[in-house]
C-alpha cells in the first residue's frame, strides 16, 4: 500500500520538475532572444545612420562620396574590434563564465550607442566629433564582439543536446528582429520630424533608446545561470576557483586553428549579403538609384520579418538533418542568387527590391540558423567560447564590415553592381567549400540514436 501510495507523488513530483525546467527553459531563451536583440540593435542602428545620416553630420564638408565612404569607414572600425571584443570575451568566458561576460559585453555596447546619440556635430567641434564617432563605435564592436559568443553558448549549452540547433537560433533570429527595429523606429523618426530637424536632432532619438538595455542586463545577471558545460569543467577542476585552461584563445588556436579558418569561412555568405542588403542597399538605393529612403526601408524591415520566421525552423531542421548540410545548400544558394539579387534591385522598384532581399535572406537563413549550434558544436567545452568567437568575428572584420565600403567604392568606380554580385557568389562559394571540409557535428547515427550527443564525437 505504502509503495503504491507513493508513486502518484513521485509521478507528481517529476512532473513538476520537468514543467519547471521547461518553464526555466523557455525564459532563457527569450531573454537571449530580447538582449540580443537590444545588442544587434544598437549595433546595427550604426549601420543605419552610417548610410543616411552621418556623411551630413560628421563629414559636412565633403562630396556625397567621400562623405559616404568615410562614414561606411567608421562603420568598418567596429568590426576591425569584433575579433579583439571576442578574443578578450573568449578568455575570460572560457575561464570565468559565460553569463558575466555576456553581462559586461551588454553594458559595454549600451553606453557605447547612448554616448553617440549625445555626440556634437562637426559643425560643432570639427574633427573632434568623427574621431569621438569611430572611438564609439571601436566600443561597440568589441562588445558586438564579445556578446555573439556569450549568447549563442549560454542558449545551446543550456538546451538539451538534441534541440541545441533550435535554441540556438534565438539568438540568431535577434538579428533580423534587431533590423526590424531599426528601421521602424528610423522610419517613424522621420516622418514625425522634419527632414532638416531629423538630421539636426531626430537621428539621435533611436540612439538614447539603447537606454532600455539596462534592465535587460539587470534580469540576466539576477536570474539567468551559466551553463551546465560550464559548472561541469568547474566541478571537474576540483572548485569553482580553479581554471582548466589558463590561457584557453592560445590553447583554442594550437589545437584548432584549421577549425577556426574553416568556420570563419562558413559565415562569408551570409555576412556579405546581409550587409549588402542592410546598410550598402540604403545608400545604393538613395544616392544612385534615387529610391525613397521609406521605401528602402520599408522593403528590408518586411524581408527580415521573413528572415525571423526561417531561422527558428532552419535551426530545428538542422537538429534532424544536420547542420553542415543546410549551410551547403544555404552557400549555393547565395552564389547563385547574387546576379538576379542585383538585377532585381538595379530595376529601382521597391517590390522587386524587397524580392531581391527576401529570397537573399532565405539562402542566408540556411547558413546563419545552425551556425551557433555548429560553431560551438566544433570545439571542446574549456575552449568552445574563445574558437568559437574568434572564428565568428574573424569573418566580421574579413567580410561584414569591408562589404559596404566595397560595394560602394566599386559601383563609383563602374558604375555598375557586376563585380559586386561576383563578390558576393564568390563569398557563397567561399562558405559551401569551407563547410565541405568541415565534418557533420549532428550526423544522421546520433539523430536517430536518443543515447548519442551531438557534438560529442569532435571532442578534442
Amino acid at each position: 500500500m505504502a509503495s503504491s501510495a507513493q508513486a502518484p507523488i513521485q509521478g507528481d513530483s517529476s512532473g513538476a520538475a520537468t514543467a519547471s525546467g521547461r518553464r526555466t527553459g523557455w525564459r532563457l531563451l527569450v531573454a537571449g532572444l530580447i538582449g540580443s536583440s537590444i545588442e544587434w540593435y544598437d549595433f546595427f542602428l550604426y549601420g543605419t545612420a552610417a548610410a543616411l545620416v552621418f556623411p551630413h553630420v560628421f563629414f559636412p564638408h565633403s562630396s556625397a562620396f567621400v562623405g559616404t565612404l568615410l562614414s561606411f569607414s567608421t562603420f568598418w572600425a567596429g568590426f576591425v574590434a569584433r575579433p579583439l571584443g571576442g578574443l578578450l570575451a573568449g578568455h575570460f568566458g572560457d575561464r570565468y563564465g559565460r553569463k558575466p561576460t555576456v553581462v559586461v559585453c551588454l553594458t559595454g555596447m549600451a553606453v557605447a550607442t547612448f554616448l553617440i546619440g549625445c555626440l556634437p556635430s562637426a559643425a560643432k567641434v570639427g574633427t573632434l566629433a568623427p574621431v569621438l564617432l569611430v572611438l564609439l563605435r571601436f566600443v561597440q564592436g568589441a562588445a558586438a564582439g564579445g556578446q555573439w559568443g556569450g549568447i549563442a553558448l549560454l542558449l545551446t549549452e543550456s538546451a538539451h543536446p538534441k534541440r541545441r540547433g533550435f535554441a540556438g537560433t534565438f539568438g540568431q533570429t535577434s538579428v533580423p528582429v534587431a533590423v526590424i527595429i531599426v528601421n521602424l523606429i528610423f522610419t517613424t523618426t522621420g516622418n514625425v520630424v522634419s527632414s532638416d530637424a531629423f538630421l539636426r536632432w531626430g537621428w539621435r532619438i533611436p540612439f538614447l533608446l539603447s537606454a532600455v538595455m539596462f534592465p535587460v542586463v539587470l534580469h540576466i545577471q539576477r536570474k539567468v545561470e551559466d551553463t551546465p558545460d560550464f559548472r561541469e569543467l568547474q566541478e571537474a577542476a576540483g572548485s569553482a576557483q580553479a581554471r582548466v585552461v589558463r590561457a584557453p584563445v592560445a590553447e583554442a588556436v594550437r589545437r584548432n586553428w584549421r577549425v577556426i579558418l574553416l568556420g570563419c569561412g562558413t559565415l562569408s555568405a551570409t555576412n556579405s549579403l546581409f550587409y549588402v542588403s542592410i546598410t550598402g542597399l540604403l545608400s545604393y538605393g538613395t544616392t544612385t538609384l534615387h529610391m525613397e529612403r521609406d521605401s528602402l526601408l520599408t522593403a528590408t524591415l518586411l524581408s527580415s520579418a521573413l528572415m525571423a520566421g526561417i531561422l527558428p525552423y532552419a535551426g530545428h531542421l538542422s537538429d534532424r538533418y544536420g547542420r553542415r548540410r543546410l549551410i551547403l545548400v544555404g552557400g549555393l544558394g547565395v552564389a547563385a542568387w547574387a546576379f538576379p539579387y542585383f538585377a532585381l534591385v538595379d530595376t529601382a522598384s521597391a517590390p522587386l527590391v524587397f524580392v531581391a532581399v527576401s529570397v537573399g535572406f532565405l539562402f542566408q537563413g540556411l547558413t546563419y540558423a545552425p551556425m551557433a549550434a555548429y560553431l560551438g558544436e566544433l570545439f571542446a567545452p574549456d575552449v568552445r567560447y574563445s574558437g568559437a568567437s574568434f572564428a565568428y568575428q574573424l569573418s566580421a572584420i574579413a567580410v561584414s564590415g569591408s562589404t559596404p565600403v566595397l560595394m560602394t567604392t566599386v559601383i563609383a568606380k563602374t558604375g555598375t553592381t557586376t563585380l559586386v554580385a561576383v563578390y558576393i557568389a564568390l563569398m557563397g562559394l567561399i562558405t559551401f567549400v569551407s563547410a565541405w571540409f568541415l565534418p557533420e557535428t549532428n550526423p544522421a547515427e546520433v539523430r536517430a540514436d536518443p543515447e548519442k550527443l551531438p557534438g560529442t564525437q569532435l571532442y578534442a
